[in-house]
């Protein structure tokens, strides 16, 4: 029988844990005739340094000066699709107290970049019938020639667009239509044997906690509650993330990012997405790590295939309540530009500056939405078309194509109220599809008032 020593890194993880809650790892060493000196199974560095890229891309997307900027573009795109080994971190990095141990993407993983990870389809919330990776090197491109990743005319801040998407398009979409689909399949990535020659975890293994690293999640969430996860993703609570008391925030375990920062934001207000779904990656890699690296029999992949359609469903949920959110959030924007109009006070390029980030952040989830390899059919239609291709201007013209030059082409005389309309729709069918829970900035019980501002003639059917 193999002997299994556990590492003073995971001894310390263990001694600390007594009389908590479980953690995601150490796992002991499955695969069979291993000889190598790793003594944990867990590995998901790699996940861990493309939320590094992202959260890097979306610092990059704002330094534009507003001219055309190749080398800024070029650094752009060396993140995004190049290899790299001396790219810095630029997010998340030390703020103050919360010290964090990398500073460079190479330290967690080599070699990562998102390109070839991002969903390959078209993408048809946006124009040009691109494909995900085409739609962010477009926006990329965009983002370096404008001055902060911010375009007045248009009302795209691409920042905010790039991130979001990212969200989903990678993670999301890696996690759920790759890892806990096709490869929990037999005949892929047997449990039976090592993921690669010499690698100290199973095919399963590594598959799920691959899946788990694209979470964003500390591997000790179950220890805290979703303020501490949610000021982790900020870098306001050292002592929370610093599960083995070092001294610094180790990004490849104690460190919140995008989904998990939204589970535990939606989660502060009652919700339960956050620990549903770690507790779902526990259980399954636990399912996993019993079959003492023997192959699965069709009733563990079954099981393990319920724990994995649990942290779908709820995932799914925590992307669509981000755009729910928004969608309100953009609201309310609406409400404050109409004011200033009619004559308040107010600034009004900085209200439309804040209602483009919101609408930035709503079109990215709406977007990301769409990446899970599941049809959403006529639900991704109406999403689509109530949000449009871009914020409706307070001329009423929208972005409605990309001419063959790259350039925007934009009409339409969609008033301002209408549009708010739209984003009570969005909501509406957001809750409808997906059942939400958090609801937060929920301004659905608005509509008839809304409707009856508008006079005769406003319709709560029309798209």
């Amino acid at each position: 029988m193999k002997k299994i020593i556990i590492s003073s890194v995971a001894a310390a993880l263990l001694a600390v844990s007594v009389n908590a809650a479980e953690t995601y790892g150490p796992f002991p060493i499955t695969v069979k005739g291993y000889e190598g000196k790793k003594e944990n199974s867990v590995s998901y560095t790699g996940q861990i340094a493309r939320h590094t890229i992202e959260k890097s891309l979306k610092k990059l997307a704002t330094k534009g000066n507003g001219k055309p900027n190749p080398e800024l573009k070029a650094k752009m795109m060396a993140y995004y699709a190049g290899k790299d080994a001396d790219r810095l971190i630029m997010d998340p990095t030390t703020k103050g107290d919360f010290k964090v141990k990398q500073t460079k993407i190479a330290e967690i993983s080599k070699g990562k970049n998102l390109k070839g990870k991002t969903y390959k389809g078209l993408v048809s919330g946006f124009p040009g019938q691109m494909t995900g990776p085409e739609v962010v090197e477009f926006w990329i491109d965009k983002a370096s020639s404008t001055k902060g990743g911010y375009d007045p005319l248009t009302g795209y801040m691409y920042n905010q667009l790039i991130s979001k998407f990212l969200m989903g398009a990678v993670a999301y979409s890696q996690a759920v239509d790759n890892y806990l689909d096709e490869r929990l399949e037999a005949n892929k990535n047997p449990n039976n044997k090592p993921y690669k020659k010499g690698t100290q975890y199973t095919g399963k293994e590594h598959v799920w906690d691959e899946a788990f690293g694209y979470f964003g999640i500390p591997a000790h969430a179950l220890n805290l509650t979703p303020k501490n996860i949610y000021d982790i993703a900020k870098k306001k609570d050292l002592a929370s993330a610093d599960f083995n008391k070092d001294g610094v925030v180790d990004l490849k375990t104690e460190m919140a990012f995008g989904p998990a920062y939204y589970a535990a934001g939606f989660d502060k207000s009652g919700t339960n997405y956050t620990q549903t779904i770690v507790q779902a990656f526990i259980d399954g890699r636990k399912l996993i790590t019993s079959a003492k690296g023997e192959k699965l029999t069709d009733s563990q992949r079954v099981e393990l295939k319920k724990y994995a359609q649990v942290i779908k469903t709820n995932w799914e949920k925590v992307l669509a309540e981000a755009a729910f959110k928004y969608a309100g959030s953009v609201y309310k924007d609406l409400i404050k530009i109409n004011a200033i109009l009619e004559g308040e006070n107010g600034d009004i390029k900085k209200a439309y500056k804040t209602y483009a980030k919101h609408w930035g952040e709503l079109k990215g989830f709406l977007l990301s939405l769409q990446t899970s390899g599941k049809d959403l059919g006529g639900t991704a239609v109406r999403l689509n078309r109530l949000s449009g291709f871009s914020p409706v201007s307070v001329t009423g013209s929208q972005v409605t194509g990309i001419d063959s030059e790259g350039n925007y082409i934009a009409s339409g005389n969609k008033s301002l109220t209408n549009y708010m309309v739209d984003m009570i729709k969005i909501q509406k069918v957001l809750d409808d599809r997906f059942g939400l829970e958090a609801k937060q900035k929920d301004v659905t019980g608005k509509m008839q008032a809304l409707l009856d501002s508008m006079g005769d003639g406003a319709s709560a059917e029309n798209d």
